[in-house]
């Protein structure tokens, strides 16, 4: 049986990851902040499906939790076949109305995290010539839109960038692009959510599906659903200029209220 490594694992995409993969027989390590969730995450996954759950106790906006994480990924003996560096958050306000700690604590978690983090686990996995990695950014990385975007269109580059250095090794590598999922990601920064259109919420259990059909297809990126990829390309389409104004609007409509 092969194991997959789940940060954020607890909630949202992180759980739909994790349920997916129990159902077809992974074995997982389960990384969130909260102790008590993950322990009634990992029963109730190991309960239903017969898989052993691991469960890792870890904050990746700190040295100590990013350490821990990479110490279980650098484990030899047990080793992760699959790394979903789904940890994120998202911060309320525009640039300059977002203190520089918070700031500083989303580039912690979105780029630092996910570089040592993908860094620790593809050096085994190379070795073994096998293994995975799902880094989950956001169509926000194609918007010129604050640190949010910037930090995951830093992930969505470096995927891409290190894919194709570990091309032939047997190790795939792919960035996740989802618009907006009803997790507790919104609730969380305060954002109001009542003015975004039904029809831009997508199902993260459809979601994350989708994302390992494209990861054994050999994509790099993935944006598992067709409205969503009719969108950016209409982005790609428009100027960098007008893009700018455009996002900047449509933050203020669907962002945080």
């Amino acid at each position: 049986m092969t194991t997959a490594l789940i940060t954020g694992s607890t909630a949202g995409i992180g759980a739909a990851f994790a349920r997916r993969l129990a159902a077809q027989g992974h074995n997982l390590v389960l990384v969130a902040r909260d102790t008590k969730r993950l322990g009634e995450q990992a029963t109730e996954l190991h309960d239903r499906h017969g898989i052993e759950a691991e469960v890792l106790a870890a904050d990746l906006s700190t040295e100590e939790g990013i350490s821990s994480v990479e110490k279980r990924l650098g484990d030899r003996k047990h080793p992760v076949d699959l790394l979903v560096n789904n940890a994120g958050f998202g911060n309320k306000g525009r640039y300059l109305e977002v203190s520089m700690a918070d700031e500083l604590t989303m580039i912690k978690v979105h780029v630092e995290a996910v570089l040592r983090l993908t860094s620790a686990a593809t050096e085994p996995m190379r070795a073994r010539g096998r293994g995975g990695v799902i880094n989950v950014a956001s169509v926000a990385a194609f918007l010129p839109r604050g640190t949010y975007g910037a930090s995951k269109a830093w992930v969505v580059q470096f995927t891409q960038g290190a894919a194709k250095d570990l091309s032939g090794s047997g190790v795939r590598l792919m960035a996740l692009c989802p618009g907006f999922v009803r997790t507790e990601f919104h609730e969380r920064a305060g954002m109001g959510t009542d003015n975004i259109p039904g029809w831009m919420w997508l199902d993260a259990d459809k979601l994350v599906a989708a994302a390992l059909a494209d990861l054994a297809r050999g994509k790099t990126v993935s944006i598992p659903d067709p409205r969503y990829k009719a969108l950016m390309g209409v982005v790609k389409l428009t100027p960098r200029g007008l893009l700018g104004g455009v996002s900047s609007r449509t933050g203020r409509k669907y962002g945080p209220q």
